[in-house]
């Protein structure tokens, strides 16, 4: 009874902005619209602590600069969102502006979420209002000086920011305006697969080719032939966000939980929208040239994968269909940046894995019993093997990554 009161008076609160919704009928649609929306948004990922209520805020975002805390998005009138009106709403998904114009980090993604159409955010605004309210302080900026000063922002703005909804363009299908319109605007892809520069802000002209956050890999998935996902069909993209797992890769990380609360969610309609979109383009690319195979750290390598890896991945590094991922010709094993594929070897794919945590029916850890060396000579055998070729990784990167982890 509480959630049906609480859902009845958010909706009575939009009366003024929902107008045009003549029925019962129509301010449930709209909510539910909303609902849907913020699933596509995973807006749960930097609002809600797993086991706390809904959106009431508090994870923490580590960020190059300092740690931020996502919002308390629900309608606690002081806490919350409660206060706000529809426009107060409309200006930070549209312009980075919370309430009395108090300008937002971009951490909250309002570069991409400026091309969120307004009527879209109507939806979203109605939805929220009517989540339960929870009372809970957030303090989000927990920057240090002088990153704490705001006011640093309007240059931050000025370099990195463009105002604006989605333009579709004419000479292209439906189905993939709808595609763009998800990856660049209310999905945010490129929050994580756009290398980032000096101050935070997205490379756009490195649109969606990969970016390192927190030693998790964000691999390219653009359409080029090599480290991107030009092998990969439509249906193998519309799988993996769907089940997390496809013949060339098993979601881990941000990735997995992404998946799991978010894309395993969106209609199948959307989902192959999204994969047309990135398709689209394909441009193949020469592959670099592989390291020898008599080097000492593939021969050394190729003894340590038929010994711990080539059982579950097979000896020609094509994996076990829906089980084990494939590693020959996959982009996250052509990435110039091995650190995801450190991590997962070091501490296996279960979330919260640590070096001698238990396994179970998926990626073990090998921290416990492979040095540095034994990882990056692996590794370094897989990313030059099979057709695939990529820079040979270190002891010391493998030292980084696992330093990285016990901090952690």
């Amino acid at each position: 009874m509480k959630t049906l009161l609480t859902v009845c008076a958010g909706v009575i609160g939009l009366s003024v902005s929902l107008a045009h919704a003549a029925t019962g009928a129509d301010s449930y649609n709209i909510v539910e619209k909303g609902r849907y929306l913020t699933t596509l948004g995973d807006c749960t990922a930097c609002h809600t602590i797993p086991g706390k209520p809904l959106f009431s805020g508090g994870v923490i975002l580590d960020t190059p600069f300092g740690k931020l805390a996502g919002a308390n998005i629900t309608p606690d009138p002081a806490t919350g969102i409660g206060r706000w009106s529809f426009e107060d709403f409309q200006n930070a998904m549209s312009k980075g502006h919370g309430l009395d114009g108090k300008r937002l980090y971009g951490a909250m993604p309002f570069t991409a979420y400026t091309k969120v159409l307004r009527e879209d955010n109507l939806a979203i605004f109605a939805y929220l209002k009517t989540v339960d309210p929870v009372e809970n302080k957030v303090e989000t900026n927990q920057l240090p000086f002088p990153f704490n000063v705001r006011t640093s922002l309007i240059g931050w703005n000025l370099i990195n920011f463009k105002e604006g909804e989605f333009k579709a363009d004419p000479q292209k299908s439906e189905q993939w305006n709808r595609g763009a319109y998800l990856v660049e605007g209310l999905g945010h892809c490129g929050t994580c697969h756009t290398p980032k520069n000096l101050i935070g802000g997205d490379k756009n002209d490195q649109f969606l080719t990969g970016a390192n956050l927190q030693n998790w890999v964000a691999p390219n998935i653009t359409s080029t032939g090599h480290d991107g996902i030009g092998a990969w069909s439509e249906a193998d993209i519309v799988k993996y966000l769907k089940t997390g797992a496809n013949r060339f890769d098993i979601a881990s990380g941000p990735m997995a939980e992404e998946v799991e609360h978010s894309s395993q969610h969106w209609k199948d309609e959307d989902l192959l929208a999204v994969a047309v979109y990135l398709k689209d383009g394909a441009k193949p690319v020469e592959a670099a040239k592989p390291i020898a195979a008599d080097d000492a750290a593939m021969v050394a390598g190729k003894a340590i994968y038929a010994d711990r890896c080539s059982a579950c991945h097979t000896p020609t590094g094509e994996g076990a269909p829906n089980l084990f991922p494939k590693l020959a010709m996959a982009p996250l094993v052509n990435s110039n940046d091995p650190s995801s594929l450190i991590r997962v070897v070091l501490a296996g794919s279960r979330a919260g894995a640590t070096d001698a945590a238990p396994t179970a029916p998926a990626m073990p850890a090998f921290g416990w019993n492979l040095s540095d060396e034994n990882v990056a000579d692996v590794l370094t055998y897989v990313r030059n093997t099979w057709g695939n070729a990529a820079p040979a990784v270190s002891g010391s990167d493998v030292k980084d990554v696992r330093e990285g982890l016990r901090a952690k």
